[in-house]
């Protein structure tokens, strides 16, 4: 009763963050705003499972401090890219725009809403570590704690890479293959999802832990299918073309592996 409590508590405030976050896109008519709040949302639900659930202390500090870490510095990062970009939008929501011409405030604040609520869904594991009673760390929560600590530091890697690519000169119409570039076509969200990957252990030592696997699945099919690779290889085949379809050729799509040779 107290774990669906906090999710209700949780879904209201997540719905009234989410449709503030939108009256200020459309202030600012800049809908990228929306990737800022995503990350950050984590980290505030995260801290509020560990202040109001009943867990043992300890392991309530460490999962908020895990997320809260990894939640700010995507926050940062996003926040960084969409300000640098302003008043030109992310290419996904210029399409989007394209998309729902007839009806794009409304579809828009749905899309908002359905933000929200991927949040509170993905955010699962939080609730059900912070609620775990036992006392003490069990091997899996320390062994997730190492995944997930090797799976951030992939992910800050790939994105400095390419922000160094980016930055270079010349480098208009190449393809970034740099680092972990070289190794996948996107290693930041192979190492985004690792990080899940990470919560996912740590709360399989919680009760109904293994449940969150939905929540582990989920973040795959978003990545790898929806809102990750597929806009993310439409992007970069506009504005690279053949140059990137050579990369497709010999560059694995997400699971980094050596590259095929020409």
């Amino acid at each position: 009763m107290t774990n669906l409590l906090l999710s209700g508590l949780a879904a209201i405030a997540l719905a009234l963050l989410f449709a503030f976050s939108f009256r200020l896109a459309r202030r600012w008519d800049n809908y990228g705003i929306v990737d800022v709040v995503w990350a950050a949302s984590f980290g505030a639900l995260a801290l509020f499972y560990a202040t109001a659930a009943d867990g043992w202390g300890p392991r309530r500090a460490l999962i908020a401090g895990m997320v809260m870490l990894w939640s700010g510095r995507l926050g940062i990062h996003l926040y960084r890219r969409v300000r640098s970009h302003h008043p030109v939008e992310d290419a996904r929501y210029e399409a989007l725009r394209l998309r729902w011409t007839n009806d794009f405030g409304r579809q828009m604040a749905i899309f908002f809403q359905q933000q929200a609520v991927s949040v509170l869904i993905l955010g699962m594991p939080f609730l059900l570590i912070a609620a775990n009673p036992a006392p003490g760390f069990h091997p899996l929560e320390i062994a997730s704690l190492a995944l997930w600590a090797l799976a951030l530091v992939g992910e800050i890697l790939a994105d400095a890479q390419l922000a160094a690519f980016k930055r270079s000169p010349g480098q208009q119409g190449r393809v970034c293959e740099i680092g972990l570039w070289r190794y996948s076509r996107h290693p930041n969200y192979f190492f985004e999802w690792c990080v899940w990957l990470g919560y996912f252990v740590f709360a399989c030592a919680s009760p109904w832990g293994w449940t969150s696997v939905i929540c582990l699945a989920g973040m795959f099919y978003l990545l790898r299918w929806v809102t990750g690779v597929p806009m993310a290889e439409a992007q970069s085949l506009r504005s690279r073309g053949e140059a990137y379809r050579d990369y497709q050729r010999r560059v694995p799509v997400f699971v980094p592996w050596f590259p095929k040779k020409d």
